[in-house]
């Protein structure tokens, strides 16, 4: 048996997820809030965007996107994020029964309606 740490554990399987793969996609129920908590800073705008989308075509008027109060940076990227986006129509700090401002509620634009064929 080799203790050489550079070695290859012949005992794992290189096709089993260890937990440590950056490009994982994960699949997430959509829920009314969303906690930026659980996301690597580089990849906070992207959830974002991905979770919007979602929200929007599962009906929701509006969504809680919790970034923390901390020092305000994720508060600041998330909320020029969302002043730029399509589909939000506006955006305030939660209040301090939701959140405060360590959350920002986005209120989306009014669905587009259905198109007769």
């Amino acid at each position: 048996m080799s203790t050489d740490p550079k070695s290859p554990d012949p005992s794992s399987d290189p096709s089993e997820p260890d937990g440590n793969d950056e490009d994982a996609i994960f699949e997430l129920e959509i829920e009314d809030a969303l906690d930026l908590h659980t996301f690597a800073p580089r990849d906070v705008l992207a959830a974002v965007e991905g979770y919007l989308e979602a929200a929007y075509e599962k009906g929701f008027s509006e969504v809680r996107l919790i970034h923390g109060k901390g020092i305000g940076f994720q508060r600041d990227r998330v909320q020029k994020y969302l002043s730029t986006h399509p589909l939000v129509a506006e955006f305030w700090d939660a209040p301090a029964g939701r959140g405060h401002w360590g959350a920002t509620i986005a209120q989306f634009v009014d669905p587009a309606p259905a198109q007769e064929n």
